[in-house]
């Protein structure tokens, strides 16, 4: 589902990352640890097509991701790719279920059909009853619920999250770990998380460790 060769990131005079050979099967829960500074989320930056690389090439499903430009890069980003932050970005202005069928009328839906999908999957990650609630409204680990579902509302084939749980407490952060491996059962998403928590990295079927800018053997 991904295979990323080559891969080589400065900023100024400082080599982020060094020739980073990176590959993903589909259904695949991937962590990425390391230390802060390590090069984690600007690769997983660079393999979710946000920030390009110096050199080297990435493929998501068999396209070459940065042979596209503009408006084509664009399209494909927001059907095959989803992503959750550690700091949410949702939108203050607009309730749960606005944050998130956004992305599915940028991808052409019809209103009706984004509003129904994203009332489902809301329903479905137990924020039936906060459908119009806005983000101030809602706890952090509401938030993060939103995050996802408007991440997966497009049925993107790989999902990118970055400290996906960094902010929540304990009892919530389990909850959100096992999210991300029912999500992927019930919709075979290729799955890679950058993370500092040991259980989450524990509960993935590959776990990478990087160190200035390469990955650890």
């Amino acid at each position: 589902m991904i295979r990323a060769e080559s891969i080589n990131k400065s900023f100024a005079d400082v080599r982020v990352l060094k020739d980073i050979n990176f590959y993903a099967d589909k259904g695949e829960v991937i962590s990425i640890v390391g230390a802060s500074g390590a090069g984690k989320s600007t690769l997983l930056r660079i393999l979710g097509s946000l920030s390009k690389p110096d050199s080297g090439r990435v493929e998501i499903d068999g396209t070459d991701i940065y042979s596209l430009s503009g408006n084509k890069l664009s399209d494909f980003r927001n059907r095959k790719i989803g992503f959750v932050f550690q700091f949410h970005h949702l939108l203050p202005e607009f309730t749960a279920l606005e944050n998130v069928f956004i992305p599915a009328l940028i991808a052409g839906s019809r209103h009706k059909e984004a509003s129904e999908r994203a009332a489902s999957l809301l329903k479905e990650l137990g924020l039936g009853h906060r459908l119009s609630h806005k983000p101030s409204e809602l706890s952090g680990g509401e938030q993060q619920r939103v995050a996802i579902a408007r991440a997966i509302i497009n049925n993107p084939s790989v999902l990118f999250a970055d400290e996906p749980s960094g902010n929540l407490d304990s009892k919530t952060k389990k909850e959100i770990h096992k999210l991300f491996f029912d999500l992927r059962d019930k919709y075979g998403q290729t799955v890679i998380i950058v993370t500092h928590d040991k259980e989450l990295a524990a509960m993935s079927d590959k776990t990478l460790e990087m160190k200035d800018g390469i990955f650890l053997l």
